[in-house]
Formats: C-alpha cells, sequence, structure tokens
C-alpha cells in the first residue's frame, strides 16, 4: 500500500476482510450502482425437511453474525417466493437444484441475492453467484463448521484482494459498480496501484475504468486506525485486549476505530485478522514502501535488524486521514504493539 502526503493518500490491494452494513444503512442489500461488495446480512437458509438439522446447526452457528437467518423449507417455487427478500440464499441442497432453480431469475449482479450451495455433511460451501456480493463471506463463515470454501471468483482464486474487498476493509463501497471487471483484471496482472483518497471538497474525473470508492461513514467521524505489530502466531485474545488498552487511554472504543493498519509481512497471522473479526474492522496492509514514507517518531529495532520502519506508528500515520499519530506505540504482553493514528 502506498499513500501520497498532499492532498492525496493511498491505500491498495493489500486490505483484508470483515462485515459492513450497506452504504444506506439498510443492512447490506447490493443495488446498482452503488455496492458495499462482500456483504450480507439478511440470510434465507433453504433446506429439505430431511436436512432440517443441519440447517438448525448453521443457524445456531452463525445467527449472531447476521441480521436475520431464516430457515425455509424447499418446494418448487421457494426461490421465486422469496427472491429479493435475502442478501443471501445457502441452498442446503445439490448444486444442480439451486442453479435449475435459481438462473431463471438472475438479472444484474449488482441486484441478485447471493447464493451458496453446501451439503448435508458440511463438506463445501459453494459460492455460485454473488461471490464478490455476499456469497464469498457466507462461504468463509460456514468454513468454521468445517465446510471448505470453494471460491471461483478470479481475485479470490488467485488469492489477490479485488476491489470489492478493499473497499470492505476500508468501510467504503463501490460506487460504478461496472468499473470492477477492469480494474480487478489489473488486481490480477499486478497493476492497479494504490487506492488513492481525494479529501474533499474535490471535483474527480473518471473513465471507465477507475473504480471508485465512496466512505460509509460521514466524513467529520472518519474514526482511528490502529497500526498494529504483533509476534508471529499471536492470538487474537491478545490483540484485541492491547487495542482496548490502547483505546482507553484516549476515552475512545472499538466503535471508533474506521479499520486495523499493519504491513504486509503481518498480513498473513490468523491472530490478527480474528481479532478484527471480532472488532468488526477491516485489516489494510501497507507495503515496507508506504510504512518508510510514515516512519513514527518512536525508535524501532526492527529497522536495524530487518530493514523495516517500526509497523505499529508508521501503519496508524499512513492510514490516518490527517497523518498524525493520536497515541504513540505501546508494547502490550510482548506479544502486540499498538499505536493509533488519525
Amino acid at each position: 500500500m502506498s499513500t501520497d502526503t498532499n492532498d492525496t493518500d493511498t491505500t491498495d490491494a493489500d486490505a483484508s476482510n470483515d462485515g459492513t452494513t450497506g452504504s444506506d444503512g439498510s443492512g447490506g442489500h447490493c443495488s446498482t450502482p452503488d455496492s458495499d461488495g462482500e456483504v450480507a446480512e439478511e440470510i434465507a437458509v433453504v433446506s429439505f425437511e430431511r436436512k432440517w438439522e443441519t440447517a438448525e446447526a448453521i443457524e445456531a452457528e452463525l445467527g449472531d453474525r447476521y441480521d436475520t437467518i431464516d430457515l425455509i423449507e424447499y418446494h418448487g417455487d421457494v426461490f421465486e417466493e422469496y427472491w429479493g427478500e435475502y442478501d443471501c440464499f445457502v441452498g442446503l441442497m445439490a448444486s444442480g437444484i439451486a442453479m435449475r432453480k435459481t438462473a431463471p431469475l438472475l438479472d444484474d449482479k449488482w441486484d441478485d441475492p447471493a447464493i451458496v450451495v453446501i451439503d448435508e455433511e458440511l463438506t463445501w460451501a459453494i459460492p455460485i453467484t454473488g461471490g464478490h456480493h455476499g456469497a464469498n463471506q457466507v462461504a468463509e463463515d460456514l468454513a468454521t463448521m468445517g465446510a471448505v470454501p470453494a471460491m471461483t471468483t478470479a481475485s479470490e482464486a488467485a488469492d489477490e484482494q479485488g476491489v470489492e474487498k478493499q473497499a470492505k476493509a476500508l468501510d467504503a463501497h463501490v460506487v460504478n459498480g461496472d468499473s470492477t471487471v477492469a480494474t480487478n483484471l489489473a488486481v490480477l496482472d499486478g497493476e492497479l496501484g494504490p487506492v488513492e483518497r481525494l479529501d474533499g471538497p474535490r471535483a474527480v474525473l473518471v473513465d471507465d475504468d477507475v473504480t471508485v470508492l465512496k466512505r460509509n461513514r460521514d466524513a467529520d467521524d472518519g474514526g482511528v486506525v490502529l497500526g498494529t505489530g504483533t509476534v508471529s502466531g499471536v492470538d487474537a485474545d491478545q490483540v484485541v485486549d492491547a487495542w482496548k488498552r490502547a483505546l482507553a487511554d484516549l476515552d475512545l472504543t472499538v466503535a471508533d476505530v474506521a479499520f486495523v493498519a499493519t504491513g504486509t509481512r503481518k498480513a498473513g497471522e490468523d491472530g490478527l485478522h480474528e481479532a478484527a473479526d471480532r472488532i468488526g474492522a477491516g485489516l489494510v496492509a501497507f507495503e515496507k514502501e508506504t510504512l518508510e514514507r510514515f516512519e513514527g517518531p518512536s525508535p524501532s529495532r526492527s529497522k536495524e535488524l530487518i530493514g523495516w520502519p517500526g509497523i505499529a506508528e508508521a501503519a496508524a500515520i499512513a492510514g490516518g486521514r490527517d497523518h498524525e499519530l493520536a497515541r504513540e506505540k505501546e508494547r502490550f504482553d510482548d506479544a502486540v504493539t499498538v499505536a493509533v493514528g488519525r
């Protein structure tokens, strides 16, 4: 990731995930031309009666992650009957059934609900439609029950972060959905470059292959950025505790966090991802070059040992709207270093 120091700042394709509501606060329905990307809040689990016990298990496991999870017994016209009422259908059935019954209903990827199919043994969770509009998200949640998420969207298959996923991590939404075909191809080719942030009032003229992201929250409520470095194998409980302690010194809570920022060398830490999920924040990973441009005031041994600036302060400054530190770094439990940016 990179950031400019004048009137633009940037964030790039190393953002990671977690849930946000729709840009209109309605709970995540995708609509043309706006889309929040990877958002699903109202789920319908469609199941045959003989598989009802599995459907109830899904409801029990995932119920607290969504606004609504309804169980609906399958009949021939069930998808048509409830089409447009849910963000995502989870079909507890063979994929062929779901495909045949929903194919005539499909219209536009920005409007259509997401569809995931899963087998009775919870072996596979297969997004069929709406991968970037809820299906991948739901499949990943079903993975906590043992299912393997079989994602075929190009960016996920290549282990890259598409622009919809970047938008989600930054608590933003895609304004011009048609542009994402070109920009996600650029992500796959490694040619997208950074996502630039323009602070207004400004006017911007863009081509059809430029994806515009707009923040979900008001400009005056931008939130703080938790710059975070961790030891390898850090536990999510340690990370969340460190964040809360750092925020408490500023009379803030996790509700005041815009997103979590780290360096790409820490982006693979499962405990960090899990912690971000717990507080409902996106995780953005900055490249080394960006961190070097926003190096913090506190000395760091990492620069001497491995050539990287201190991740916590540099990430907090780079990610902050004003590129300022609200709180210098502190190390907690010899495992988590936290700085707060604004």
